[in-house]
């Protein structure tokens, strides 16, 4: 009871045939802004001008310094047993 071999149809390199798409044409893209949904023309996807304006007005905070204390070891942390050999 063997079973009969199966032919394929595939192509020996199918990379060869594969049909690659132009390039697209340089200068902005056309498409409906993700955010309020107008039709804009930008260089990349994303929201409009507007909708960048709005966000940065309303998620934009002020820059802050930061203080940073010493490193102090927990005191379950014990020293090296090499470091203390005198």
């Amino acid at each position: 009871m063997s079973t009969p071999p199966v032919e394929t149809s595939f192509p020996p390199e199918p990379w060869r045939s594969a049909v690659v798409p132009p390039e697209a044409p340089p200068g902005d893209l056309a498409f409906p802004c993700p955010r309020c949904g107008t039709a804009v023309e930008e260089p990349a996807y994303g929201p409009c001008g507007a909708c960048r304006a709005a966000l940065r007005a309303d998620l934009a905070g002020e820059a802050r310094s930061v203080a940073q204390h010493d490193y102090v070891p927990k005191m379950n942390v014990t020293p090296n047993a090499v470091a203390l050999k005198e």
